[in-house]
């Protein structure tokens, strides 16, 4: 383990990959540490969504729409190590009221540079011919794309290796190193967790060695709250369940296109803890086909949930027919990383000077892990961010004495 770093990574998802190879890019010296393997948590357990389609108008849209542009531009020459597929998105209407709905958003997304296209009934069936002739209509989003999520957290990390990174996985943070000695964080000894409120922290404790940096960034996932409370800040980043189906292989292009029903968008902005359903369906190089999706909040069980699985059978089947005779070889669950308003956290910590935070992404980390990296990555070094980070402050979450489950003020 090094004894030094400009920064260190927790987390060896594909957020904290993104981090790692941008800020590598940028010249830092990076440290990565996660107390399990690459990929071993949101990121293993994902369908590798890189969408515009399914963002209301506001600050995570213009994040997405970055993201996607940094995907296909700055990481474009590596995509085929990560099978990046410009597949598009297929949002399908089942009633006339839900297309009036779909072509209201398509038009605000449409001011905001987004690409859309009506898609009428009969046209639905040339962009997928085994849907379902019950929808109505639908919109498609050429801009949306797909990854093999765990490939592209394995081959950031190897390329930001390239550049100097140290990786360990296996280590787990249990602990900061404080600046203590003067007010304000001046001149004074390092120390462990506990150098006071608003003391600056200036690098981490593993069981391997400390490793001191000036900048940590926590890029944790569904368990960022744990690491943020380690230097005494509240973050509310909660476990958001989800399931994935997948089918036995197909036949290529059996599914052409990542289809989903158009009230997912309202199934993704809803803060309800209750099982939630909405059919994702799309295929795989390998021929599998995955099918989505489900959140719940119920903590971090990993129990199957045949209720889940009966809702993703039952939404598939309603978008392809055909699916009724085909076998389901397994189901997965992970845990989104979720935020009471919706927007990630993303830049430095003001509560704790030297902690940074890129976490808080919920169902749309794979998507936007490209353009949070470059975006700390120009934060760290001192660039002007070609976004805004005010709308992903992490202190704009204040919350009532003891604790709360929602935010205050926004």
């Amino acid at each position: 383990m090094p004894r030094t770093a400009d920064l260190v990574v927790i987390g060896a998802g594909v957020v904290g990959a993104a981090a790692a190879w941008f800020a590598t890019l940028a010249g830092l010296r990076v440290v990565v540490v996660d107390r399990g393997a690459i990929a071993g948590g949101t990121s293993g357990a994902g369908e590798g969504n890189v969408l515009v389609s399914d963002k209301e108008p506001g600050p995570e849209l213009e994040l997405a729409r970055y993201s996607r542009q940094v995907w296909g531009e700055d990481l474009g020459p590596y995509g085929e190590w990560w099978e990046f597929e410009r597949k598009g998105g297929l949002v399908v209407a089942s009633t006339p009221a839900a297309l009036a709905a779909l072509r209201t958003l398509a038009e605000r997304q449409r001011a905001r540079g987004v690409v859309v296209q009506e898609v009428s009934g009969a046209e639905l069936h040339d962009l997928e011919p085994r849907l379902t002739r019950e929808a109505a209509g639908g919109a498609l989003y050429p801009q949306d794309a797909q990854v093999q999520p765990m490939l592209a957290a394995a081959h950031l990390l190897r390329l930001a290796r390239r550049r100097g990174a140290v990786v360990r996985t296996r280590t787990e943070v249990v602990g900061f190193l404080r600046r203590t000695g003067a007010p304000g964080g001046g001149a004074g000894a390092p120390a462990a967790s506990g150098g006071g409120a608003g003391a600056p922290v200036t690098g981490v404790r593993t069981p391997h060695g400390t490793v001191s940096a000036p900048a940590v960034l926590n890029a944790a996932g569904t368990w960022a709250g744990a690491v943020a409370g380690l230097a005494g800040v509240e973050l509310p980043v909660l476990p958001r369940r989800g399931f994935v189906l997948v089918t036995e292989p197909l036949p290529p292009a059996t599914v052409r296109h990542k289809v989903y029903a158009a009230d997912y968008v309202d199934a993704v902005a809803s803060s309800d803890a209750e099982l939630q359903a909405s059919p994702v369906v799309e295929g795989t190089g390998g021929g599998t086909v995955l099918i989505g999706s489900t959140r719940e909040r119920v903590g971090f069980d990993r129990r199957p949930s045949p209720a889940a699985v009966r809702a993703l059978a039952r939404g598939a089947i309603g978008l392809f027919p055909m699916l009724a005779s085909v076998r389901a070889m397994r189901v997965y669950a992970g845990f989104r990383p979720y935020c009471p308003d919706h927007l990630p956290v993303i830049g430095p910590d003001p509560r704790a000077p030297g902690l940074w935070h890129a976490c808080g992404h919920e169902g749309a980390g794979i998507g936007l892990a490209a353009g949070t990296g470059k975006l700390i990555a120009q934060a760290l070094t001192g660039e002007a961010t070609d976004l805004d980070l005010t709308p992903f402050a992490p202190e704009r979450f204040e919350f009532e004495e003891g604790g709360a489950d929602e935010p205050r003020g926004e």
